[in-house]
């Protein structure tokens, strides 16, 4: 997999994705990943990459010429530019499976910033527009980090136990188990009993109704009507 990030903070995506298992995934070569100042695709001598809005309005808005050259440079046959934005589609994990499905593919992650971006970016360029959560950052650098994260530690290869991200919350539609290790007890507070008999049936029974009872605690919008 082949991913490019667009952004005005490379550094913010630059040192998450150098670190745990994006950096190992690196290492191996199981992704190519590249971090650009969108500021290098500029003609300007201030090197601007946003102005005013047309019709008024807080904030700036960012320009279209940095981002078409950009992209038109970055693109290849098979490459999909996925835009960074709160109007986005809600990422979850079944849009992360299908994003990481494709070990051949190629994204253009665009960050947005500032108010966002002329809308021609989006007619034109834009395949999937997609949003982290119902809640607005800084700029989409960040949401750019969770996206390939998400993404790379489904790659075949990239986690040491492939059954890993099979355990995962949301893997299976709802939260995971609690996790236990040692000491057995800790201030009063004891491990609980089935986790020590070593009876895997009973333990995985104590750990599918423990993550059924986690999510209707946490996440009841994860469970349908009739749990």
């Amino acid at each position: 997999m082949k991913i490019d990030i667009l952004t005005i903070f490379p550094a913010m995506c630059q040192v998450p994705l150098g670190e745990s298992i994006v950096k190992r995934a690196r290492e191996k070569g199981l992704v190519q990943i590249a971090v650009h100042d969108l500021r290098d695709w500029t003609s300007d001598k201030h090197r601007s990459v946003d102005d005013m809005p047309y019709g008024g309005g807080q904030g700036m808005v960012m320009k279209p010429e940095p981002i078409f050259a950009a992209i038109r440079e970055l693109r290849g046959e098979n490459t999909r530019v996925l835009f960074l934005t709160p109007q986005g589609h809600r990422l979850d994990q079944p849009a992360v499976a299908r994003l990481a499905a494709a070990p051949d593919a190629h994204y253009i992650l665009l960050c947005g910033h500032y108010e966002g971006v002329d809308h021609r970016v989006v007619e034109a360029l834009v395949d999937e527009e997609i949003s982290i959560g119902d809640y607005v950052l800084s700029n989409g650098a960040t949401a750019a980090v969770v996206l390939v994260d998400a993404m790379v530690r489904l790659i075949p290869g990239v986690l040491g136990d492939e059954r890993s991200a099979g355990d995962d919350s949301f893997a299976e539609g709802i939260l995971e188990a609690p996790h236990y290790t040692r000491p057995p007890e800790f201030e009063g507070m004891e491990v609980p009993e089935v986790l020590l008999t070593g009876n895997h049936a009973r333990i995985e029974e104590w750990r599918r109704a423990q993550a059924r009872a986690r999510t209707r605690q946490n996440r009841p919008d994860l469970l349908g009507e009739e749990d």
